[in-house]
């Protein structure tokens, strides 16, 4: 890495807000691990797309706890070392994932809980201890920015597995950001509203499209590019004193008190 360079791990790196992160990243010099589990075309895109040198791709599954540790030992020695994790990575509120209480069986209700606290909280969790043990060893400093969501705050009925375990992500968030700030490590969350990913372009093409972009008064949905460089900011030496918070990015959508 060059000198003023920074070693960062984004998870869910194939597309979306994690692939337009990376590319904000890289932008700035910093050199980027591209996480992914299954989607290695995406992140081979990913990759592609980055400007600079010094990056690499990172394979795992994040509901297996081995594997958790491995990427981040790849991580390190891929980048020579790691300053920022982004947990992006998550099981969507998506069509085929959805479990509302009244509609679905006990065991795709199950299965759909298992599956979203696997992957967005206990993924993120202990990606976020390996990550901090690492610069805690190496006495460095460095930031965790975590991808929550704007239904952390204002439910998610047709996806309540999801809106619980961004709510338990920013928690989590919290709570580290006390525990890691004496280890100069800050840890913040955003909370994305609806966002322009390939995944939502069926969504925002369908009948449906109309209706969520008028969730916000600019008339529009936010996109990737919006959220990346909040993230940048929040890992940024300059916000160290925004460690603990939960930057709302959806556009007036959702207000909170």
């Amino acid at each position: 890495m060059a000198e003023n360079s920074r070693g960062v791990l984004i998870t869910g790196a194939s597309g979306g807000i994690g692939r337009a992160t990376a590319r904000a990243f890289a932008a700035r010099g910093d050199c980027v691990a591209v996480h992914y589990r299954h989607n290695r075309e995406g992140a081979e895109r990913t990759l592609a797309a980055l400007p600079g040198s010094g990056h690499a791709l990172v394979p795992g599954d994040l509901r297996d706890t081995a594997a958790v540790l491995a990427i981040v030992d790849h991580a390190v020695e891929a980048l020579g070392g790691v300053s920022v994790l982004v947990n992006n990575a998550a099981e969507a509120p998506l069509a085929r994932t959805m479990h509302r209480i009244d509609e679905v069986s006990f065991e795709d209700w199950g299965a759909a809980w298992e599956r979203m606290i696997a992957v967005n909280l206990l993924g993120a969790a202990h990606l976020s201890w390996a990550v901090a043990r690492h610069l805690i060893a190496t006495a460095s400093p460095g930031a965790i920015v975590n991808v929550g969501s704007r239904g952390a705050f204002r439910g998610e009925p047709d996806h309540p597995a999801y809106g619980a375990t961004k709510a338990a992500l920013h928690s989590l968030g919290q709570s580290m950001a006390i525990a890691l700030a004496p280890h100069d490590i800050s840890v913040t969350s955003v909370a994305p509203g609806f966002i322009s990913s390939e995944r939502q372009a069926h969504t925002l093409a369908g009948d449906a499209g109309e209706g969520v972009r008028g969730q916000s008064p600019f008339g529009r949905v936010g996109t990737p590019e919006e959220v990346a460089e909040a993230i940048v900011y929040l890992a940024s030496p300059a916000a160290k004193w925004s460690s603990g918070a939960i930057l709302d990015l959806n556009g007036a959508s959702h207000m909170r008190m």
